[in-house]
């Protein structure tokens, strides 16, 4: 399989600028008691690869494009492993029902805005007479 070296870097690049939001985020979360960025930056994340998604199906973009925005920038602003270990905090500072609900919140939260994500582009892209696709 040949390396295409331009996909890497527009990962790189998408990587870069995804965990410089997702860091940002952070810091200003720092100090709450519940984790708060975490659940924040999944679910911009997973709205903005909703987004991204009916894009990707009109429009067709270069894979430079995919491989940046979705890999790099949604891939590395959303987290799997820090819910993980948030959740393993909470039930140990808190209750096991304090963190099942994080967790549940973050899957039906991400489900539910990747949906809206998908929703909103879609209505926005008939308004201006593309084919809809929900």
């Amino acid at each position: 399989m040949k390396i295409n070296w331009f996909l890497i870097i527009a990962i790189f690049i998408g990587g870069a600028l995804g965990t410089t939001v997702r860091y940002y985020i952070n810091v200003q979360t720092l100090f709450t008691l519940y984790p708060l960025g975490t659940l924040i930056e999944n679910i911009l994340g997973s709205f903005l690869l909703g987004v991204l998604t009916r894009y990707i199906l009109h429009r067709k973009p270069h894979e430079i494009w995919k491989a940046g925005l979705g890999v790099g920038f949604c891939g590395s602003l959303t987290t799997m492993s820090t819910l993980a270990a948030d959740a393993f905090m909470l039930a140990g500072e808190n209750t096991l029902l304090t963190a099942g609900l994080y967790v549940l919140l973050s899957l039906f939260a991400g489900l539910l805005v990747a949906f809206l994500g998908f929703v909103i582009t879609d209505r926005f892209a008939k308004r201006k007479g593309e084919k809809s696709h929900v």
